[in-house]
């Protein structure tokens, strides 16, 4: 096959993911709908449609998995140059974070946010930000670009999934001070335990932004001859870094937990996002690398 070809291939898994993340969406939709009843939750009857959209979440992973590595034949290259390609694999890394926590806790109750949140990532990525496969810009062309930008994707990855917890949190906290939870939100976990799950996803996943930060600037010394230039992508990196240090260290130090934790949680990966879209589209300096 020619790289045309592989990139024909990859576009077409890249579709055939977002169909199967929709198909996904709507039974997560059906199986939180209508397990709601005038009497209470009744599970037993969206049991396997919840199962099935877990099946079907899985397989658009698998789909985008492909497109990813297909994306990367074609190119001949990590497919990781532009914006598109960053949020396919941005897309990824969340799906599979997802997966792996559902794992370990029981994670369906997410399945409907995050199914939204993957559809509309790739939705941008297909519809708005997407470029033909090409080769890398020079100032690209290095391996610390599968270092650097691999740990910061995967980072971002684990950055929402704790921000989609902890906007969880905030919900329920809040219905909670205005009186009982409505029947579908009583069978979310208790805020305890949103709490935790948030806090965990920050502490395993910072040392990882930590070292993506410094392996962007070892790339920056070889590449531009200075560690730091307080380029704006650098900058927001960097706040990104602090506000997360300020929270793992507010709640290990002060005793930060609930509402106040949440809300510092969230502005950080406020910045990692604007950082992500603002910066890279309408930003200046020598990390612009989106394609546009």
């Amino acid at each position: 096959m020619t790289k045309s070809d592989w990139a024909y291939v990859s576009n077409d898994l890249i579709y055939v993911s977002l169909f199967t993340f929709a198909v996904a969406f709507f039974l997560y939709t059906f199986a939180t709908a209508f397990a709601v009843r005038t009497n209470g939750m009744d599970r037993s009857s969206t049991i396997k449609s919840g199962r099935v959209a877990t099946i079907f979440f899985t397989i658009g992973t698998a789909a985008l998995i492909l497109g990813v590595i297909t994306r990367g034949v074609s190119a001949e290259r990590v497919p990781w140059g532009n914006m598109y390609e960053f949020s396919i694999t941005g897309a990824l890394t969340f799906a599979i974070a997802y997966l792996v926590l559902g794992r370990k806790y029981d994670l369906r109750w997410l399945g409907l946010p995050i199914s939204i949140l993957i559809l509309l990532i790739l939705g941008t990525a297909i519809t708005l930000l997407y470029r033909p496969s090409a080769p890398l810009v020079p100032a690209l062309q290095s391996t610390w670009l599968v270092v650097h930008v691999a740990a910061a994707i995967v980072s971002g990855g684990v950055f929402l999934l704790s921000n989609t917890v902890a906007s969880t949190y905030l919900w329920l906290d809040r219905m909670e001070r205005k009186g009982e939870r409505s029947e579908f939100a009583k069978r979310l976990p208790s805020l305890e335990i949103l709490d935790q799950l948030s806090y965990r996803l920050v502490a395993f996943v910072f040392p990882l932004w930590t070292f993506a930060i410094i392996a962007g600037a070892i790339w920056a010394e070889a590449a531009w001859g200075r560690y730091w230039g307080w380029d704006p992508k650098e900058t927001w990196a960097f706040i990104t870094w602090i506000l997360y240090a300020a929270y793992l260290h507010a709640r290990v130090t002060a005793g930060w937990k609930g509402r106040k934790a949440a809300w510092l949680s969230l502005l950080a990966g406020s910045t990692y996002l604007f950082n992500y879209v603002y910066v890279n589209i309408w930003g200046t300096g020598r990390h612009t690398y989106s394609g546009l």
